[in-house]
């Protein structure tokens, strides 16, 4: 089992999973096919050592484990696992602090992706 960052955190890019992971799986992608892997966070499911520290940590409640990933982000499990594919265009990010995203402004995000919690 591992940990899936959906579309949630697409645009959103809240690093606070990274600050917390002990094992350094969470990467932004950093070549240029911005339309394979758009701009958000990873996680490489063969690092992932399933330990769920990221999922609290992430405001915008983008982070599942596999298994419970919603039906709306089925396909976001297969983009987490095609970062693999990438090892020379992904790298884990520096933390920079961001401002916690407000309840309204989560709420609006997951309507923009059609998934009301």
């Amino acid at each position: 089992m591992a940990w899936v960052i959906t579309r949630l955190c697409r645009d959103c890019v809240d690093q606070s999973c990274v600050e917390v992971c002990p094992v350094d799986c969470i990467y932004e992608y950093t070549g240029s096919d911005h339309e394979a892997f758009p701009k958000q966070l990873y996680i490489d499911p063969e690092e992932c050592i399933d330990c769920g520290v990221c999922e609290p940590e992430c405001p915008w409640e983008a982070i599942f484990e596999d298994g419970q990933v919603p039906e709306v982000f089925q396909e976001d499990i297969e983009l987490n696992a095609r970062i693999m594919d990438t090892p020379d265009e992904r790298s884990v990010p520096e933390v920079e602090e961001k401002p916690t995203p407000d309840p309204a402004a989560v709420e609006e995000n997951k309507k923009k992706w059609g998934y009301a919690a």
